[in-house]
């Protein structure tokens, strides 16, 4: 039986106190965030992709098993800020070096050894680990060494292990990381990465496009050519280290599998960063054609069956039940048809095309806008006997509160200073409470903002009513002076300026 919970107007709490009325489970669950790369709103079959056109079982599976959030944010609508904020528990725009899209060679922005999530379980008895795309910068600022130990970076801030794609899959040097070392590094054959100009004979995407068989179209990640796929940023060598990208998927998912097996018997954290449905989109051989919307809809069947192998596994050593799931993505959807200014797509011939799939529908904006489409995105908890099964639920919260939230559940308590920004909402994230944020602020990347107060929207001048109006077609400000007046204002508090 589907389960709608009532709507009542949020309010913020702040990260150091908590409900009074309001306990949390006893015991440490294990916490498995699954954080999907650019999915759409619309992108998985419980909220709305049609199965004609994508397919996603065990993503919907999931839902039956848990709750199904309808107003759930990332921290902002590119990749960088909401994963810092994820985090965290703070806004990105609040830090200059994490409030835009990094470069495959940036410094780390997130402070080493200060209290992240991954610190928070760490230093609560959590084996905690790291598998997939990272994109927060590594190193302290100075050339960093691809040969050599790489640090500061990701067991920095918190994790005991990790696996990971230094930046992005258009980005290089397109190689895995395993904790400090490049894996599979050949010393004869040492990495150079350079973004400032080109290194190296290798071919590249502006001056040899033919030989790349997925190059971007507007020539901006013009850069070397591994794999056959146009990067942005010029490396040389570590050819036994270069990942192949139709097995990207597989070789992630085989790592968060792996460290839920060697932690089994004790609490684990894992955050498992895919870097599904992001471009390049190059799939698996057995998923190439397999879904009726392209490439795209063809790389979200492809995730879909990494995150059953995945649940799978948790249900063969027996975690189901002590296990939270969280599934969500860092921000709305980008198909290729849906390319902003020089953020343009890869080009992937007639498998471009979606076939009538909307990504994000039926939301305005997708991926680079502070419309809903940017950061409005599927969020399902599950943990069998702790969260409904089969629910939804209109709470306002964003990924950010996760952290507040995980606080409450294993019994730390938080300093405003921890997790300036996040919003203990474990009750809503149980399915116990439909109390959400008062109000949220949706980032794009540099101090570009928008702002939410319960149904009301701010963005750019122009107010909207999402409950009358999701598609922010209707701007009421010249209606409503006193109100847009104020959430300008409180939007510019926020930030403070």
């Amino acid at each position: 039986m589907k389960i709608t919970l009532p709507l009542t107007l949020g309010v913020l709490l702040p990260a150091c106190l908590f409900a009074a009325d309001s306990i949390a489970p006893t015991g440490k669950p294990n916490i498995l965030i699954i954080l999907t790369d650019d999915l759409g709103y619309a992108d998985i079959g419980a909220y709305g992709a049609l199965p004609q056109h994508v397919k996603t079982p065990n993503m919907d599976r999931l839902a039956r098993e848990g709750l199904r959030f309808t107003d759930a944010h990332a921290p902002a609508s590119v990749c960088t800020p909401s994963r810092y904020a994820l985090l965290t528990g703070e806004y990105a725009f609040r830090n200059r070096r994490e409030r835009g899209i990094l470069t495959g060679d940036a410094p780390l922005g997130i402070t080493p050894g200060s209290f992240t999530m991954p610190e928070m379980f760490r230093s609560n008895g959590y084996a905690t680990g790291f598998v997939g795309k990272w994109h927060l910068g590594l190193g302290n600022g100075g050339a960093i060494d691809w040969n050599g130990e790489i640090k500061p970076g990701p067991m920095e801030v918190g994790f005991s292990s990790a696996f990971f794609m230094p930046s992005t899959g258009d980005r290089v040097p397109t190689v895995f990381i395993r904790n400090h070392r490049v894996e599979n590094l050949d010393p004869a054959d040492p990495i150079t990465v350079s973004y400032k100009k080109k290194i190296g004979n290798e071919p590249t995407g502006l001056e040899d496009p033919e030989l790349a068989h997925v190059l971007l179209g507007n020539g901006s990640h013009g850069g070397t050519i591994t794999n056959g796929v146009s990067r942005l940023g010029w490396m040389t060598g570590g050819k036994a280290a270069r990942w192949t990208d139709e097995k990207l998927m597989d070789r992630l998912t085989d790592e968060a599998i792996h460290f839920i097996q060697q932690n089994q018997s004790k609490p684990f954290f894992l955050y498992f960063a895919t870097h599904g449905i992001h471009e390049p989109r190059v799939p698996a051989s057995r998923f190439v054609g397999k879904s009726g919307a392209g490439v795209y809809g063809d790389q979200i069947e492809e995730l879909d069956d990494s995150v059953g192998r995945v649940l799978k596994a948790l249900a063969d050593l027996k975690l189901t039940e002590n296990t939270l799931v969280v599934l969500s993505s860092d921000n709305g959807g980008s198909p290729t048809e849906h390319t902003i200014g020089d953020m343009g797509g890869y080009r992937y011939g007639e498998r471009s095309q979606l076939n009538g799939h909307i990504p994000n529908k039926p939301l305005r904006g997708g991926k680079y806008t502070v419309w809903e489409g940017g950061t409005r995105v599927p969020m399902i908890a599950r943990w069998p006997g702790h969260v409904p099964t089969d629910a939804q639920s209109p709470a306002l919260i964003s990924l950010m509160d996760l952290k507040a939230s995980f606080a409450r559940l294993i019994g730390v308590t938080l300093s405003q200073a921890d997790a300036a920004d996040s919003a203990d909402l474990l009750d809503a994230l149980l399915g116990k409470s439909s109390v959400g944020r008062h109000e949220l602020v949706e980032h794009k990347y540099d101090t570009d903002c928008a702002l939410r107060v319960d149904n009301w929207k701010w963005i750019d001048g122009k107010l909207f009513d999402l409950d009358k109006d999701l598609g922010e077609t209707t701007n009421l400000a010249a209606r409503q002076p006193e109100r847009a007046q104020a959430m300008a204002q409180r939007l510019k508090a926020i930030q403070g300026k």
